[in-house]
């Protein structure tokens, strides 16, 4: 049954793109300026974005060679500030769906990691490297770069504010 869903699926992308191929010859035909105009954004959309989902595809894959999990229980027993830097840039490379997270960092919990650090942990992912050429195409690099330090700043004083919290509460 799972395998009769992705056949659909791939069913589906076909059509769809059997269908946009299908409107741009409905428009190249009636209204040929529209059609190149259409043409010329969508090429330099291509030429923007293609070089830095190399750049990502690229770190993505080294990260998933040398960051396994084994390697975050390791450095999350770190201390002081190397473990704040550890927590956001691994929350940052984590991928995935968060669910498949939760098992590891119980365990972390288990071990004795406090929750304010798997809090930053889960509040870095939110930043999504991918989606980075997505942000810049819409946005200047300027408020990235704002944005980005403002959910690392903010990931840290809510995992602090977290320990605090339950620090008085043991």
């Amino acid at each position: 049954m799972v395998h009769q869903d992705r056949v659909k699926r791939k069913n589906f992308s076909w059509y769809f793109l059997a269908a946009v191929i299908l409107v741009y010859i409905v428009v190249a035909c009636i209204n040929f300026s529209l059609f190149s105009k259409s043409v010329a954004l969508f090429s330099n959309l291509i030429v923007k974005i293609v070089p830095i989902f190399i750049v990502i595809y690229i770190l993505m894959t080294i990260t998933h060679y040398f960051i396994t999990p084994g390697f975050i229980t390791e450095h999350f027993a770190e201390s002081g500030i190397k473990k704040w830097i550890f927590i956001i840039i691994g929350g940052i490379l984590s991928t995935g769906p968060i669910y498949m997270w939760y098992p590891l960092l119980a365990d972390l919990r288990k071990k004795g990691v406090q929750y304010g650090y798997i809090a930053t942990f889960l509040y870095s992912r939110a930043i999504k490297i991918p989606l980075l050429p997505v942000i810049l195409f819409y946005f200047s690099i300027k408020y990235v770069v704002i944005l980005t330090a403002a959910m690392i700043v903010m990931s840290v004083m809510q995992g602090i504010t977290i320990n605090r919290i339950l620090q008085f509460k043991q």
